[in-house]
């Protein structure tokens, strides 16, 4: 069954969809209880297939027919029952049944486990939520092999132990930014760093701690990332002959990037995991333009993973952190989005089925008298100055190492001034009081704060002018829509990135859809 945004692609038309949300979410039961939104979003959308039933062009399409019947029955159809909010018993039986036909391809849930994380422990991780845990970090040492914080060996064994125990693959993540500085990709290719000894100090890691694989990271900073062993390999170069993290670079990068992987497919086989973790648009090539053609480097690799988040930061003209799309056409910078990221990866030649959306479980706060999110983007690598809307694409995305605090993050309920300027988990936004659990199992503003709907970049965000606080964030509305997004359009699946949280579990699929919004996030320490 296609849902509307499938048969908008399908049919090339030039209608416009209402922006307001995705229609997948609205599949979403605990969705429907935001009755105003569900309206507004029906009157669009019976708008949007009133134009294409009065147009010439489509009133005859097969798509279209399909779509108004997908069970080809032959009966009179009510326009209703392809809306949301009035799907009819049978519509609704119908639906789930072709929902469950086309949702055989498993996604993968992972997740970040910090060895500085001070709770929940490893013994009280649930790792039944997760296919993939990431454990960070272990640090190249200066002799070629690793470095490890005190006590982090104690924690991985404690970590592998329970993971294994559940079924679930543990990754160690290795990197340190500052030890590469300066240097790229062309560097490790042909330095010792790549070379014997530091393989074997990774293959020795995961031999003696029973690891799944090595993510060796650089921190999410320029960016050369290496899972070793039974798993494979990540590589996070996101920024190949482009300044905007602040690393060497040269017009030679792409090119030398995929002999690189060429030389990592012939040595691990077709069996190993390659992966890439890239931003919205294909690595630059010599010309300092995304490549148009990148079918050789998917060729090598198993996924790619589409870091679709930290568009913006703390501004105080905030904007969207992870904008799933660009639904007014008002951003400068319409290709940060993850829709977009979607369509400018697939037309250079990556295969949907081999494409992750990256979520955040996290937002930013900043200090801010604004009601409404900006659609202005800067470029790459310019300053907060220049542009004063805190875009981080093209820079390093921002880790934070300190333990998360538990109980109210300020001085009083609501209060979030002591977060200025960061980024705050999820967790921190309930615990600090800006937000609440409903009934309904999603969640609302408190303590003075409105929470607002963005209906551009599909995210919600929470302002209070008294305060001058703004928190551009994801919820368990947005992720839905981004999960259900990237199912829609034949992804392999999400991934999380978790930024100050001890653990949290990002979304949870069941046959390819998450099981209910009240699932979509999970943290040991909150009820949910």
């Amino acid at each position: 069954m296609l849902t509307f945004v499938a048969l908008h692609r399908a049919l090339g038309d030039n209608f416009s969809l209402p922006p307001k949300r995705f229609l997948v979410t609205t599949f979403i039961p605990s969705a429907w209880v935001d009755d105003t939104l569900i309206s507004e979003r029906k009157v669009g959308l019976s708008g949007y297939l009133n134009k294409l039933l009065q147009s010439p062009e489509y009133l005859k399409s097969t798509l279209l027919t399909q779509f108004l019947d997908p069970t080809g029955r032959s009966r009179a159809f009510n326009l209703e029952d392809a809306l949301p909010s009035t799907l009819s018993k049978g519509a609704v039986e119908d639906f789930g049944k072709d929902l469950k036909a086309e949702t055989s391809q498993k996604f993968i849930a992972a997740g970040y486990y910090e060895d500085w994380a001070t709770s929940p422990s490893p013994s009280a991780i649930d790792y039944d939520k997760f296919d993939v845990i990431f454990f960070a970090f272990a640090t190249p040492s200066s002799s070629y092999g690793l470095s490890w914080d005190s006590g982090s060996t104690t924690m991985l064994k404690t970590l592998v132990s329970g993971a294994h125990k559940s079924g679930t693959k543990v990754v160690l993540s290795v990197g340190k930014s500052d030890l590469y500085k300066g240097r790229s990709i062309v560097d490790y290719h042909s330095d010792r760093w790549l070379g014997t000894t530091f393989i074997n100090a990774l293959s020795s890691a995961v031999n003696e701690y029973n690891l799944d694989g090595k993510r060796y990271s650089y921190d999410v900073q320029c960016c050369l990332t290496h899972v070793y062993s039974s798993l494979g390999i990540d590589i996070d170069w996101e920024y190949p002959n482009d300044p905007g993290a602040g690393q060497a670079y040269s017009s030679s990068d792409s090119a030398n990037f995929l002999l690189f992987l060429k030389s990592l497919r012939s040595k691990f086989g077709s069996s190993k995991i390659i992966s890439a973790a890239v931003t919205q648009l294909p690595w630059l090539g010599s010309n300092g333009k995304p490549l148009t053609s990148i079918s050789a480097y998917t060729d090598e690799l198993t996924y790619v993973n589409i870091m679709n988040y930290d568009v913006n930061g703390s501004s105080s003209k905030p904007g969207p952190n992870a904008p799933l799309s660009n639904a007014c056409d008002t951003s400068s910078q319409p290709t940060a989005t993850a829709v977009a990221a979607f369509k400018q990866w697939t037309k250079a030649g990556a295969p949907a089925n081999k494409l992750l959306l990256g979520l955040p479980i996290y937002g930013y706060v900043s200090k801010s008298k604004a009601t409404k999110l900006s659609g202005s983007f800067k470029s790459p690598g310019v300053s907060d100055e220049e542009a004063d809307v805190g875009k981080t694409v093209g820079q390093a995305h921002p880790r934070v190492r300190e333990p998360i605090k538990d109980g109210k993050e300020g001085t009083e309920a609501g209060d979030l001034s002591s977060w200025y300027g960061q980024q705050i988990p999820f967790k921190s936004l309930v615990a600090s009081g800006a937000l609440k659990k409903n009934s309904s199992g999603t969640y609302g503003a408190a303590n003075g704060y409105t929470r607002a709907w963005d209906q551009c970049s599909n995210t919600p965000f929470l302002y209070n002018v008294a305060r001058e606080t703004v928190v551009t964030y994801d919820d368990t509305t947005s992720l839905a829509d981004k999960a259900a997004y990237a199912k829609d359009v034949g992804m392999a699946g999400t991934t999380g990135i978790l930024c100050r949280m001890p653990f949290v579990r990002a979304w949870e699929f069941s046959e390819g859809r998450p099981k209910g919004l009240a699932s979509i996030i999970y943290a040991p320490q909150m009820v949910l």
